[in-house]
């Protein structure tokens, strides 16, 4: 345990090269990547701390140790995907327990839910977690796991984390936090009780829109244990080359995710004002439902907003006319990302459970990069001008 308290801008640069896992320091200032599948053991009663690579890489283990680090865990994990991550936790479930969901989280996470669990006997429900009386109602004597996604995807509604670790502790339960959005930097749900936090480390963790990965930490070792001998077991381990390359990706995200966020602040009250679009959702906007709990809980706003257009024809307007946001799945990345959820993100959902979760044709997400900040107004302005030259007085496209 290191004698200074550094800040999370200091810790994403240093941290991985604070764990030595060489047998000889020779000062680089990046770690190694080991392309090994296998270890010599040099001792034929005894082995080594690697044997084969899908239990254990230096290189893994070095990000494993990092991510564990900053979000002040005992036991990091690193996946082939967001989505390996997510079902590898869900695994710590049996057959004949229930879990609790979110009701408006990302459409993976809900294929995953709604079509596997299924499968093992595992019963679900999903519930409004703002509201934390409903969520107490839905409890059931078999409920065992109360996932949460905090900023939800993709209209970013605010669950209250210690609201529900207080409900899931009087009942027994574990708590899972998706941490995608806020990263370490901005939301620490296991300092508020969660019990495994869960990233889709493709986004904001890497930052550049060129590796696929997923990040458990959990609260205890013994969870810790518990998880590692289910990714060992299915085999869902992030690559080397992608665990050094992320490893990179997190050494800039405090100053990636600044600047980012600074920028959609400033988009998403450039957007409230225009008439054409009926809702903007982001968490630092003073009249989100959300913001007193967000502002408690997590120490930022993060680099992702939604905004509503009033039906699909102004949506699709808007994105053919828009030049500097690429216009793809994903998030979080250097360049910035718009998205339809509807027909991207949540496309796995059926069209009564997007709309039921306000998850529109007109809807569309965009998530802020390092783009200058003008330029990215000045160019939502003139797709917001294309869409409105094309809408009749009664708001239908001509």
């Amino acid at each position: 345990m290191s004698a200074y308290n550094d800040r999370l801008e200091t810790k994403f640069i240093h941290s991985s090269t604070s764990h030595d896992h060489t047998e000889h320091n020779t000062g680089a200032v990046n770690v190694p990547i080991y392309l090994s599948s296998t270890y010599h053991q040099k001792n034929f009663d005894q082995f080594g701390p690697y044997d084969y690579s899908r239990s254990g890489n230096p290189t893994r283990q070095i990000l494993e140790d990092t991510i564990a680090d900053l979000e002040g865990g005992q036991r990091g994990l690193a996946f082939a995907s967001g989505m390996a991550a997510i079902s590898a936790a869900f695994m710590l479930l049996s057959a004949g327990d229930h879990a609790l969901v979110s009701k408006d989280v990302y459409g993976g996470t809900y294929r995953l839910i709604t079509e596997m669990l299924g499968k093992y006997n595992i019963e679900h429900t999903f519930v409004n977690m703002t509201d934390l009386h409903e969520t107490s109602s839905a409890i059931q004597p078999n409920t065992r796991v109360l996932y949460v996604e905090t900023p939800s995807n993709p209209c970013l509604n605010i669950t209250d984390i210690e609201g529900i670790v207080k409900l899931a502790k009087a009942n027994d339960c574990l708590t899972f936090v998706d941490n995608t959005f806020m990263t370490p930097l901005y939301q620490n749900p296991l300092q508020l009780g969660a019990d495994v936090v869960l990233h889709s480390a493709t986004k904001f963790l890497s930052g550049h829109s060129d590796i696929i990965a997923g990040l458990a930490v959990t609260k205890t070792e013994e969870l810790g244990e518990q998880l590692a001998f289910i990714q060992n077991s299915f085999g869902s381990i992030l690559g080397v080359q992608d665990a050094y390359q992320l490893i990179q990706g997190i050494k800039t995200l405090g100053a990636r995710l600044s600047q980012s966020s600074e920028t959609a602040e400033k988009i998403a009250v450039h957007l409230n004002a225009y008439s054409l679009i009926s809702e903007v959702y982001y968490p630092g906007l003073s009249f989100h439902d959300g913001y007193p709990i967000h502002a408690r809980q997590s120490k930022g706003s993060g680099a992702l907003l939604s905004f509503r257009l009033p039906n699909k024809p102004a949506a699709k307007a808007f994105v053919e006319n828009i030049r500097l946001p690429v216009f793809a799945v994903s998030l979080g990345a250097v360049e910035s990302i718009l998205s339809c959820p509807a027909t991207m993100s949540h496309a796995a959902m059926p069209e009564k459970e997007r709309e039921a979760r306000g998850i529109t044709d007109g809807l569309l997400r965009l998530s802020v990069g390092l783009e200058h900040a003008d330029d990215l107004i000045q160019d939502i302005d003139q797709a917001l001008e294309a869409a409105t030259q094309g809408m009749n007085t009664k708001g239908i496209l001509l």
